[in-house]
């Protein structure tokens, strides 16, 4: 959606990788309507255009793909994705519709830039397994390309929305990713206990406030009765008003 930083600069050099000599490089920048619910940030979210051209410049990009609102929505569109299982929980319980926006938006991206390969981040990783079940229920010819988080030295996972924090806030957002490892650290308990070990290292963080807290099947979403691979800890946090997102797998 833009405001394009270092993690950014990782998808797109495996983009590149993956294509190859021959191969081009798009990046699609749209802020996305209908993945913000209703009073969210959609207004403030951060648009600079510019900086975004000459980064992707920089980075070697063949094509900026940056539609219009217009050019996207039609004023009386009445055809939406939906994937209605692995969008039931987490983000989507806590923000209504959203996923019906990302499925709508990357569907119709996909229908016309018609690329052999898309690349996301694995920070959002039920956006990411929403995305894949996608491409494959609806038969989409496009291999998806997840690509590890990106974090900044402190071990905040990169994020466009990191610059709305203030500097007690950016501080204390740390503890997000200081909780997933110590929770990884904990994985022979149950999952009760690792997510109470999460829960202590946040709650330490005065201005922290937790949205959800939930130890999940890494392929279903669902959440586990007892620890065992093929699981991940997904997080989400307010600090003020900025809501940031994390996970980690537990192996």
């Amino acid at each position: 959606m833009g405001a394009l930083h270092k993690a950014h600069s990782e998808l797109i050099r495996i983009a590149r990788e993956h294509a190859g000599r021959d191969g081009e490089v798009a990046v699609s920048i749209f802020v996305n309507p209908l993945q913000f619910e209703p009073g969210s940030d959609y207004e403030r979210y951060p648009r600079p255009e510019k900086a975004d051209e000459e980064f992707c410049r920089n980075a070697g990009v063949d094509l900026l793909f940056r539609p219009l609102r217009d050019e996207v929505y039609e004023a009386d569109r009445s055809t939406f994705v939906e994937e209605t299982s692995l969008s039931s929980t987490l983000e989507g319980k806590s923000r209504p519709g959203h996923f019906r926006g990302v499925c709508t938006v990357v569907a119709k991206l996909f229908n016309i830039l018609a690329p052999d390969a898309a690349v996301f981040g694995e920070k959002d990783f039920q956006q990411l397994a929403v995305i894949q079940r996608m491409v494959r229920d609806l038969n989409f010819k496009i291999d998806i390309i997840a690509v590890p988080t990106i974090r900044e030295e402190d071990g905040l996972a990169c994020s466009s929305r990191n610059q709305y924090l203030n500097t007690e806030e950016r501080r204390q957002a740390t503890v997000l990713y200081k909780a997933l490892r110590a929770a990884a650290n904990a994985e022979e308990q149950s999952p009760a206990e690792i997510i109470a070990v999460a829960r202590k290292v946040i709650d330490a963080a005065p201005l922290a406030r937790i949205d959800y807290l939930e130890l999940v099947h890494a392929e279903t979403l669902q959440s586990v009765q007892a620890a065992r691979p093929n699981t991940v800890l997904l997080v989400a946090v307010f600090f003020g008003k900025t809501r940031l997102i994390d996970n980690i797998r537990l192996t």
